[in-house]
């Protein structure tokens, strides 16, 4: 299973298909539905926002298991 880092990478990923060249913290952030300061927590902790990624996965019609595992 990935760590909290590694998914982010995943979603910056995502986000760069759309032809965005720079993905910031920022927009994973508003991506997830949460705000930047609690982003900024949970990225130092190194906890993993399963619930608001599940969500966003379902918005979006992807396999979580994608960005959760190898």
């Amino acid at each position: 299973m990935k760590d909290f880092r590694a998914i982010i990478e995943s979603l910056r990923e995502y986000l760069a298909k759309d032809g965005r060249k720079k993905v910031y913290d920022k927009d994973i952030a508003a991506l997830l539905g949460i705000s930047q300061a609690h982003f900024a927590t949970i990225k130092k902790r190194n906890a993993t926002p399963y619930v608001e990624i599940l969500k966003f996965c379902h918005r979006e019609g992807l396999s979580c298991c994608e960005l959760f595992f190898d």
